[in-house]
């Protein structure tokens, strides 16, 4: 299990430095042999964008540690409305309000520890599962057609100018958009700290929710869980370098991403050996082999949400 410690300097470095390399040059590819999230090579080009956001960053993660270390929690239950932005060209594309409701209960599932497949996180981890308690209420769907045949990891579908729709009250809402990507990303999210002009979740919309023309291991909703947990200010659990740190304390070191279904128990060759978490969400394995977030996920979550967080308005 990790210690965290983390000072301005060493988060710059931290996001500036670290790289996950995933996309594919080709926008068409019909089948995806592994999962695909593009949320820390958009986030270094929001950075390289933006370098104000390093900074932003910085104190997001001075004000997390903070709340952490204070056990500064959320009070109630969080409800968080969801705008869904659909942008089709075809009528597969074009996906039902029965799809999108599926996601949303899918999400709800995961976050509150009712996925049926909780029950099966192995004994070694079953002291720091975490039910995050945050719930998921779909608020509005706004449909756009498109000639574009995929809109690729730079935000396009965010953007009106670029025939894309712009995000709906961002500050109080979370986006989500069903797209094509392309590339060979199932999807990416932003992190907190971002613009809130392109702040939100895009998802491939052939692996939104549980009834779209994706077939396993990518048709059980969990890239949209994933995302979430990436706008809710989780890393890869390998923290996108050998041996890196997510920022989480009771998650094992892990080496790299973990794809498929992995035999357990995985280890890791990092310090200590540790068993691999590799059922966690925020890992890159199979939707039918991740299925759980840990307390420490839960607290960095949390933190987010409390007076003074980047998402405060959230919990009000």
């Amino acid at each position: 299990m990790k210690k965290v410690i983390i000072t301005a300097f060493t988060a710059f470095v931290l996001f500036s430095c670290q790289n996950d390399s995933t996309e594919s040059s080709d926008s068409n590819v019909s089948a995806i042999a592994q999962r695909g999230c593009a949320t820390q090579e958009v986030f270094e080009a929001q950075l390289k964008a933006d370098p104000t956001l390093a900074i932003r960053m910085n104190e997001i993660e001075a004000f997390t540690s903070k709340s952490i270390l204070t056990n500064r929690l959320v009070n109630g239950k969080i409800e968080i409305p969801v705008v869904v932005n659909v942008l089709y060209r075809t009528a597969a594309e074009n996906i039902s309000d029965a799809q999108i409701q599926s996601q949303i209960d899918v999400l709800n599932k995961d976050f509150n520890a009712l996925n049926s497949d909780y029950n099966s996180v192995p004994a070694l981890f079953s002291g720091v599962k975490a039910n995050v308690g945050i719930t998921f209420v779909l608020d509005q769907i706004i449909r756009k057609s498109t000639t574009k045949t995929s809109w690729g990891t730079n935000d396009a579908v965010k953007k009106v100018a670029q025939g894309g729709l712009a995000p709906t009250s961002p500050t109080t809402k979370l986006n989500l958009w069903a797209c094509t990507i392309g590339g060979g990303i199932l999807g990416y999210a932003q992190f907190p700290g971002g613009a809130a002009a392109t702040d939100g979740v895009v998802i491939d919309s052939k692996y939104l929710g549980l009834a779209g023309s994706g077939s396993a291991p990518y048709n059980l909703g969990r890239t949209a869980t994933h995302e979430v947990g990436h706008w809710m200010n989780l890393r890869h659990i390998w923290g996108d370098a050998n041996c890196g740190s997510d920022l989480v304390s009771d998650t094992p070191t892990h080496n790299t991403a973990n794809y498929g279904v992995p035999a357990y128990p995985h280890y890791s060759t990092c310090t200590g050996t540790p068993v691999e978490m590799t059922m966690n969400y925020m890992d890159y394995v199979d939707d039918n082999a991740m299925y759980m977030f840990s307390q420490g996920q839960k607290t960095r979550i949390s933190a987010i949400f409390v007076t003074g967080g980047p998402r405060a308005a959230f919990g009000i």
